[in-house]
């Protein structure tokens, strides 16, 4: 596994933070023991606990952006991006508030980029707070119009430990080479949170960025300790952000191959929502994708004219095959072909 010296660039990191007063002294720990040293800033969205007092006493050296609500995953790192692009600063890394970092993890990641200038994004190896399952070694997106964390619930063995370019990377811990953030624009702040990050890795895509794994830069992280606070939390912004993230980046060709394929997969999300008693969830979700839709075609156009690459290309990094958690589609995908069989 190659590894790479420290950066003498600078390094800005991004922590959203919301009601997460317990976890954040685990998580500037973590930070503050980096072998390269960085800017810490943590953008509070309208916590209601003790977060912002405790930074304001204990943590003298961190930027600290309060917001007086909630912006969500996106609109907690925008403003963290738009300091480092002010400060001129060459890379800025988004951070969980529930996560820790091993001490080399920035290193590793500013030292991939630092040697790989056409790549815009460097994700890396994220697993559960015991370290002995993955989360996520990059993101990949499916044939059938569905993201989802490569490797993510299996065993962290060296089936992951090679250095690869991905198609995205998991917004919890990866870095962004500022001059990519001038070029293609930020997170986008509709989708609140889950896939956001999936978004501007295929904007980066489109634009000609590589997006590269970078297995020696670790992090444990407590998979949905934030997000499974709030009931239906997860079962909304799925439901919400999944048409968006094919509107806005699937080359016309890709998306009318995907188109019927994404809409089995959705209705069966959505029939799942009501199955588990999140029917007005679920309807609410979709009114306000429906609803956003035409903007989504709006950006869709200034994302696909400025295009540097072939379809050909964004379909060679598809995953051509249903997500490995998608068991319901699965079943439901063979029952079909054991229908053809029989034809």
């Amino acid at each position: 596994m190659k590894k790479y010296g420290v950066s003498m660039k600078r390094v800005a990191v991004v922590v959203p933070n919301w009601n997460g007063v317990h976890d954040l002294p685990a998580c500037l720990a973590s930070l503050a023991a980096q072998t390269l040293k960085p800017q810490v800033i943590v953008v509070d969205n309208g916590s209601t606990d003790d977060s912002t007092t405790l930074l304001e006493r204990q943590y003298p050296d961190i930027v600290l952006i309060k917001h007086d609500r909630n912006r969500g995953y996106a609109g907690g790192i925008n403003p963290g991006f738009m300091w480092a692009m002010t400060q001129r600063f060459n890379y800025a890394a988004t951070f969980n508030n529930d996560a820790v970092a091993d001490k080399d993890w920035l290193k590793h990641l500013a030292g991939y980029l630092d040697h790989h200038p056409d790549t815009g994004i460097a994700a890396a190896k994220l697993l559960d707070s015991s370290g002995t399952h993955l989360d996520s070694t990059g993101e990949s997106y499916s044939d059938w119009g569905l993201p989802f964390p490569r490797g993510r619930g299996e065993a962290d063995t060296t089936a992951y430990d090679k250095l690869t370019d991905v198609l995205g990377a998991s917004g919890g811990a990866s870095m962004y080479r500022v001059a990519m953030l001038q070029q293609i624009g930020l997170l986008d702040e509709d989708f609140f949170a889950y896939y956001e990050d999936v978004d501007i890795s295929l904007r980066a895509q489109l634009a000609g960025w590589k997006v590269a794994f970078v297995p020696s830069a670790r992090v444990y992280h407590q998979i949905s300790a934030t997000g499974g606070k709030i009931k239906g939390f997860f079962a909304y912004q799925t439901i919400k952000n999944y048409p968006w993230l094919l509107v806005k980046n699937m080359p016309a060709g890709i998306f009318w191959r995907i188109l019927p394929r994404f809409l089995i997969a959705y209705g069966l999300i959505f029939g799942h929502a009501v199955q588990r008693g999140q029917a007005l969830v679920a309807i609410k979700a979709f009114g306000v994708s429906l609803v956003m839709l035409p903007q989504k075609l709006v950006e869709r156009k200034r994302i696909q004219s400025t295009r540097t690459v072939k379809p050909s290309y964004i379909w060679s990094i598809m995953t051509h095959d249903l997500p490995p958690q998608a068991q319901g589609l699965r079943k439901l995908s063979a029952h079909v072909q054991k229908l053809k069989g029989r034809q």
